[in-house]
């Protein structure tokens, strides 16, 4: 189970329309082994493509030397997908190389980045094995 702050989810929303028709992307740090989603960090998704999503290279290093520092793991890794439903594709799942990390996907495909719902899903993704787990959204971490 995921267990998200509301703050962390509508700004994980907010991007993921602000960039579309491109897919979105970004990392939620937490404290190392806390499984606690903190600290929202927005990325650039390098590939700037409406299906397909790239960390920029050097952006990356340096979030994980940061955490590093900080003790912290990505506790949530964040994508959009802009035409298809918020499930992991073949290459999501061949990329998810976090075993303790929530993937979280977005699909923005019925309202663009006009108001309305999007589809919010969370799932573990370990050896190839992919299994969807509830999202709560608290008001605050605590």
């Amino acid at each position: 189970m995921l267990t998200i702050d509301q703050a962390t989810f509508d700004a994980i929303v907010a991007h993921a329309k602000r960039d579309h028709p491109d897919e979105a992307c970004g990392i939620v740090a937490g404290p190392y082994g806390s499984d606690r989603p903190e600290r929202f960090v927005e990325m650039v998704n390098a590939a700037g493509s409406p299906t397909f999503y790239e960390f920029d290279s050097m952006d990356l290093l340096a979030l994980y030397k940061e955490m590093d520092e900080r003790d912290e793991e990505p506790v949530i890794i964040y994508h959009s997908h802009t035409a298809t439903e918020a499930y992991p594709s073949r290459t999501d799942i061949g990329l998810a190389s976090e075993p303790n990390a929530h993937y979280v996907l977005v699909s923005t495909r019925e309202h663009g980045n006009n108001d309305g719902p999007v589809e919010f899903r969370s799932y573990r993704i370990l050896d190839g094995e992919v299994t969807e787990e509830e999202v709560v959204v608290v008001p605050a971490l605590g």
